[in-house]
């Protein structure tokens, strides 16, 4: 299997590096834009974090905004507008009008979780009881109305936003978006990336179920996993070390930036918080070209997947676009 035919995307979170601050943060998510876009990736896609301090991925679509301004035909988009947080109406006029303005660049990802803590969502909220996060369903519909033709669309209407169809896909973590995507017929994501557990059986439902649609007619499936590509493996075993860092963050709910990698992680975490954090980043693709190869081969040969989308926490700017090209260099079988 000389080359394994995939296309490829990248997810960034926008994080900020030991040493530099928001500003280089944002401009460091650019520059990897324009670097994987050279390289031949499909997507570019931005997260959504609020109340942290280590990440710059709180207001999506203006990240998105200028990462479209700074590149040609990458395709940019969210991974994912946490759609709770906001109404369906002012994602169709601010991605409606990206997409007036850049055509047919952008991508809608849309995830049903708040993306931060309880006491958070409940400030990005407009009252103590919305009820946003159970309508995620009806949120979704509501979008796909308001990108489509405007025949079908009630009084209200989002400007610009009619008929742009902006594509939409349904992110996910477990199994309950699965269903959901199948039904209407759209595009699944799943977070393989920090929540792997529930991947193999959220592919299979979502397969199973899927319903055609006028968007899609067979399912597709893209997944995000960690990709750390180096020279060797050796290298890329303490290049992990950034990304094992930035989980135990998780385990230990502290906001540490992204931090060099180390010799060691023996002296920083306990087994314990090794147990929690590897079992979060357990579908990782870490080695040289070779290793990573027969990795990919693996995964594929049992999941077979339509699209994968990389996210790699490396510390050193250049290292990391350099583990992009090598990870696309495999996918094209160089």
């Amino acid at each position: 299997m000389s080359n394994i035919q995939i296309p490829v995307s990248v997810l960034n979170l926008a994080p900020i590096r030991q040493g530099q601050g928001s500003k280089e943060a944002i401009d460091a998510m650019v520059d990897l834009a324009q670097a994987t876009e050279k390289l031949g990736y499909t997507r570019y896609w931005i997260a959504e974090h609020h109340n942290t301090s280590t990440l710059v991925s709180s207001a999506t679509s203006i990240l998105i905004k200028h990462t479209l301004e700074h590149t040609e035909h990458i395709r940019v988009g969210s991974g994912g507008i946490m759609l709770p947080n906001h109404s369906p109406l002012v994602v169709a006029e601010q991605f409606g009008t990206m997409a007036t303005i850049y055509q047919d660049r952008l991508d809608l990802g849309l995830g049903r979780a708040p993306g931060t803590d309880m006491k958070t969502a409940n400030a990005l909220r407009r009252t103590q009881k919305d009820v946003s996060v159970y309508t995620f369903p009806e949120d979704v519909n509501a979008l796909l109305t308001y990108f489509g033709p405007k025949e079908r669309q009630s009084y209200v209407k989002a400007y610009p936003g009619v008929g742009t169809n902006v594509p939409i896909y349904i992110l996910g973590s477990s199994t309950e978006s699965a269903y959901l995507a199948a039904k209407l017929g759209l595009p699944y994501v799943f977070a393989s990336h920090f929540a792997p557990r529930y991947m193999e059986e959220a592919i299979t439902i979502y397969r199973n179920r899927f319903q055609p649609s006028e968007y899609l007619d067979a399912p597709n499936m893209m997944v995000c996993l960690n990709v750390i590509a180096a020279e060797s493996d050796e290298e890329a075993k303490r290049e992990l070390t950034t990304m094992q860092q930035f989980f135990l963050n998780v385990v230990r709910g502290t906001q540490n930036p992204l931090m060099p990698p180390v010799d060691s992680m023996d002296d920083i975490w306990s087994s314990h918080e090794m147990a929690l954090a590897t079992s979060m980043s357990s579908v990782t693709l870490m080695g040289s070209k070779d290793t990573i190869r027969e990795q990919l081969k693996s995964f594929q040969e049992k999941y077979n997947v339509d699209e994968i989308m990389a996210v790699s926490y490396i510390y050193d700017a250049e290292k990391q676009k350099r583990s992009y090209e090598l990870f696309k260099e495999v996918v094209d079988g160089k």
